[in-house]
């Protein structure tokens, strides 16, 4: 029975895939949180994948506090940066593919047309320059085995994401403020963890980089409103400019990612964000 071995489990993405591991009966999942694999320690890592003898790893691992990682660099240097590193190491010394998750905040947002993998990168802030050093340490040490998914916006039942505060917000408080000029796409991670174990189970596992967000372009401010009309709050949602709510990161403007390339390798059908933010908000309010 093949092993798969999930970082960073306690993390949104890393308890989709747990929720989904029951489906794949064929495979031994093994699920390790900070705790009992903190990535950013070389020879934890190299020991633990030598122990577990893992067929795939998906490194969900990694420092998403992007406003705190500009006064704490070193940690999200170490566990972003290092981390994926020390991870493709391991994976190369047993032969094991490494699945690594990444960020739109590798782009510096001046795009005006949806992102593709060929796309110069240049992060604006810590938090995607950190993420830009994993996946160049990752390739670097083990290109052969390594897919690379960059992901944007990511929402789910659990953890801390934009959906779930954005609810509490609203019963909370009769306006709020929402900025309109940042653009991109949202993810549900419940779709991000379906797309990775296709890309397990695919006849053909094909290395490389690639784009992966739910199908649509909106703001921020268009997210807001659609979260306001399925949970029929009475909120007022204002439209803002990034410069009226100030952030210790800067955020890039318009990072719509191109998914033309994961589509079409691994054969996916991606979801718009409208259907998935409607499941996802059912999950909450049952």
């Amino acid at each position: 029975m093949a092993k798969i071995l999930v970082t960073g489990a306690g993390g949104q993405l890393g308890q989709e895939i747990k929720t989904l591991s029951s489906q794949y009966p064929q495979f031994d999942f093994i699920f390790a949180d900070r705790s009992e694999l903190p990535i950013d320690n070389a020879e934890l890592v190299y020991a633990f994948i030598q122990k577990t003898q893992a067929d795939v790893c998906i490194n969900c691992a990694a420092y998403t506090a992007v406003d705190k990682a500009e006064s704490d660099q070193d940690s999200a240097y170490r566990i972003n940066g290092d981390g994926p590193g020390y991870l493709a190491l391991a994976c190369r010394d047993i032969g094991a593919r490494l699945i690594h998750v990444s960020t739109d905040y590798v782009f510096d947002g001046t795009s005006a047309t949806p992102l593709t993998e060929d796309d110069p990168t240049g992060p604006i802030n810590v938090y995607g320059d950190s993420k830009l050093k994993g996946e160049q340490q990752a390739l670097i040490n083990y290109y052969d085995g390594t897919v690379i998914i960059r992901t944007s916006w990511v929402y789910s039942e659990f953890g801390n994401n934009f959906v779930k505060t954005m609810m509490r917000l609203m019963n909370e408080r009769p306006s709020i403020n929402v900025v309109d000029d940042q653009i991109g796409s949202p993810t549900y991670a419940a779709d991000l963890a379906a797309a990775i174990l296709t890309i397990v189970t695919a006849d053909s596992f094909v290395p490389g980089i690639y784009h992966y967000s739910n199908e649509g372009e909106i703001s921020w401010y268009d997210f807001a409103l659609a979260i306001r009309q399925h949970i029929g709050s009475t909120c007022t949602v204002n439209p803002i400019p990034s410069s009226g709510f100030p952030t210790p990161a800067k955020r890039p403007h318009y990072s719509l990612l191109d998914k033309s390339l994961i589509k079409e390798t691994y054969n996916l059908t991606i979801p718009d964000w409208q259907s998935s933010l409607k499941t996802c908000i059912s999950r909450l309010r049952p």
